[in-house]
C-alpha cells in the first residue's frame, strides 16, 4: 500500500535561514507516477537515528515546470525538517511516495477568473505551485496573494515571488504582511478579518474573486474563512490546507472497551482485537500492517480507509467532506471503534 520510490536529491537551495528547497530527480519511467496538479504534496521516508521517519511537505514548483520540488521549514525540535535543513546533501537518496492531496486548483479554471490566496509561513508552498498554474494556463486570470510571516528575511520563496511580480505585472498581485518588523510596501501585523476585508472590500473591490485558497496554521485559516463567508462568499469556494492543527482530545464518547477489527490492505485482511481509545491507524502500525500514513495528525489525506462494517468516530476532522464521511470514509490517524465488530479497507478508496 505503502508506494514508495528511492529519489535522488538533485538540488538543495537556502530559501531563508531556517528553510530550504528540496528538488528530486525524477527517473523517466517514474515520470508518469510523478506527475502533480499544483497544490499536492508528497510524502517522504528515511530513518534518522535507527527510526522511521515519515513528513507529508507540499510540491512547491509547477506542474509545467517538470521538477519536483518541496519546501522545508526547520521547525523548533522536528526531527525531519531539522534533518533536512542541516544534513540533507545533494547526492542523498530519500523514499519517496507519488504526490497525493485534495488543495488542488480547480480543474475548470475559466478564462478571466480571478482568485486570491491567504498564506502564512511554510503555507506558501502549496499556493506558490497554484499561482504559477493559474498564471501560465489562462492569460487573461490574475491571483492576489497575501503572505503572511514574521519578517522578510523569514519569507520563503521571496525571490520567486518577486520574478513572478516581473513576469505577469498585470495579473500577480502581492501583499506582503510582517507581525515583527516594518518594511517598505508590505503592511505590518497578522492576516486577520480586517487584513481580508480592507484588500477585498477595499483595495481589490473592483476585482471579483471566484476562489480563495488558504494555507498555514489552523487559527488564521478559520478566521480568514469566517470572514469570507460572512461577506457572502460561499464554502464551496473557500479551499483551504492545514499545517499546523490543534491536537484534538480523544472524545468523551470512546469508551474503554475492544473491537474486533479487520484491516483490509493490498488486499489481504488482518484481523484482530484493539483497544477502543486507540486510533485504527495506531493499531494497524503496532500489528505492522502496511498501512498509509504522513503526518498522523489528521492534516492529510494520506490515511484515508472505508468502513465498510461497524462505526468509527474521528476526533477531528478538516479534510473530508460530509458526502465522504457519509460514504463511510475515515481519517485512520483520528479515527477510534465504537461498534464490536468494525471492518477497514484501504483499499476501496
Amino acid at each position: 500500500m505503502s508506494d514508495f520510490h528511492a529519489l535522488k536529491i538533485s538540488q538543495i537551495k537556502q530559501e531563508t535561514p531556517t528553510s530550504v528547497a528540496v528538488t528530486f530527480e525524477v527517473p523517466q519511467a517514474l515520470k508518469t507516477s510523478f506527475s502533480f496538479s499544483a497544490g499536492q504534496y508528497i510524502t517522504l521516508n528515511h530513518t534518522i537515528n535507527d527510526q522511521q521517519v515519515r513528513r507529508a511537505y507540499s510540491i512547491c514548483s509547477a506542474p509545467s515546470s517538470g521538477e519536483l520540488t518541496v519546501g522545508i521549514k526547520k521547525v523548533a525540535n522536528g526531527t525531519f525538517s531539522v534533518y533536512a535543513n542541516d544534513q540533507l546533501t545533494v547526492g542523498d537518496v530519500l523514499q519517496v511516495m507519488p504526490p497525493q492531496g485534495t488543495f488542488t486548483l480547480e480543474s475548470n479554471l475559466q478564462q478571466g477568473q480571478h482568485i486570491a490566496a491567504f498564506a502564512a509561513g511554510s503555507g506558501i508552498t502549496p499556493v506558490l505551485s497554484i499561482a504559477q498554474a493559474v498564471l501560465e494556463q489562462e492569460s487573461n486570470s490574475s491571483f492576489l496573494l497575501v503572505y503572511g510571516n514574521q519578517t522578510k528575511q523569514q519569507a520563503m520563496f521571496y525571490e520567486t515571488i518577486e520574478q513572478l511580480k516581473t513576469q505577469f505585472p498585470d495579473r500577480f498581485f502581492v501583499e506582503y504582511i510582517y507581525s515583527r518588523s516594518q518594511e517598505i510596501n508590505a503592511a505590518r501585523g497578522r492576516i486577520d478579518k480586517n487584513v481580508v476585508s480592507y484588500y477585498l472590500t477595499n483595495k481589490y473591490k473592483q476585482t471579483s474573486f471566484k476562489d480563495f485558497y488558504l494555507c498555514g496554521p489552523q487559527a488564521m485559516i478559520d478566521e480568514v474563512s469566517n470572514t469570507l463567508v460572512a461577506s457572502g462568499v460561499s464554502k464551496s469556494h473557500i479551499h483551504f490546507e492545514l499545517f499546523t492543527t490543534s491536537q484534538a482530545a480523544v472524545p468523551e464518547t470512546i469508551k474503554e472497551g475492544t473491537t474486533s477489527i479487520s484491516i483490509i490492505v493490498d488486499q489481504v485482511t488482518e484481523q484482530f482485537t484493539m483497544a477502543q481509545n486507540k486510533t485504527i491507524l495506531e493499531a494497524a502500525l503496532e500489528k505492522q500492517l502496511d498501512a498509509p500514513y504522513s503526518c498522523q495528525g489528521g492534516i492529510c489525506s494520506s490515511c484515508i480507509g472505508r468502513v465498510t462494517q461497524g462505526k468509527a468516530q474521528m476526533r477531528q476532522n478538516q479534510i473530508l467532506t460530509d458526502s465522504e464521511v457519509a460514504e463511510g470514509l475515515v481519517l485512520t490517524c483520528q479515527a477510534h471503534p465504537i461498534t464490536p465488530t468494525v471492518v477497514v479497507d484501504y483499499d476501496d478508496i
